[in-house]
């Protein structure tokens, strides 16, 4: 199912969710510029497991021992990365669909911090449980887990209009945000369930636990930086 759009409009310009997605997108470019350093950039950038268990690990040019700036730094740095461009796409339409509410709930300040946490609490809980990966872990998808779980909690009567494969046809329907995100979130935590002790490589690369981790911290920080008292959107649209 890929979602189109909700039907809950923004109080005001959700201008640190648009700076997110430009920012992404810049990224993104910017990696494409690089061409046969992308490797070194990403490896630089990105979350490798294998780097938080060991003192050492194995470059080109042979041995290097692991730094702070090695384990601190791909935490935020990667969350900004990304691997194609259905890659980026699929997390900015995601972050453009649902960070927008969020935002205007938690308000812009609030927001940003509250985003960059879930990406870091996702990043940690993908290393918790692949320590002996050796492959690069990037992409947004971590951060965008808590802000679907933000939206859930706040928007619980929510609707999405979803484009629905089948086939040769393409229906659009109306579904409960509860039903597609609650959804999305068991289908992360069983594939999530059923790759413990798989190697990453054998997986396909998702990171399944990033997801997981993202969209309970979300639940989480959600309650932290939340105002206090009960939110109430503007209004919900309503589709012909």
């Amino acid at each position: 199912m890929i979602p189109l759009r909700d039907n809950i409009p923004s109080r005001r310009y959700p201008v640190v969710n648009v700076t997110l997605i430009i920012l992404n997108v810049v990224v993104f470019l910017y990696q494409l510029m690089l061409g046969p350093d992308l490797e070194s950039f990403v490896r630089a950038y990105a979350v490798i497991p294998y780097r938080y268990f060991h003192a050492v690990y194995v470059t080109s040019h042979g041995l290097r021992p692991v730094t702070t700036a090695d384990l601190l730094l791909p935490l935020v740095t990667s969350m900004f990365l990304h691997g194609g461009w259905l890659h980026l796409i699929g997390n900015m339409w995601y972050l453009w669909i649902f960070g927008d509410n969020v935002e205007d709930r938690l308000g812009h300040g609030r927001y940003l911090i509250f985003y960059l946490l879930c990406g870091i609490t996702a990043a940690l809980a993908h290393i918790w449980f692949n320590p002996g990966s050796r492959l690069p872990s990037l992409g947004a998808s971590g951060a965008i887990a808590g802000v679907l779980s933000a939206y859930l909690i706040s928007f619980p009567r929510a609707r999405v209009l979803v484009l629905v494969p089948l086939f040769f046809f393409f229906p659009i329907v109306e579904i409960p945000a509860l039903f597609f995100l609650g959804f999305w979130f068991l289908q992360q935590f069983f594939y999530g369930a059923a790759s413990l002790g798989v190697p990453a490589y054998q997986t396909g690369g998702v990171a399944w636990w990033a997801h997981v981790g993202g969209f309970v911290s979300g639940a989480i920080l959600l309650w932290v930086f939340a105002p206090k008292g009960r939110y109430r959107p503007a209004s919900y649209s309503v589709w012909g």
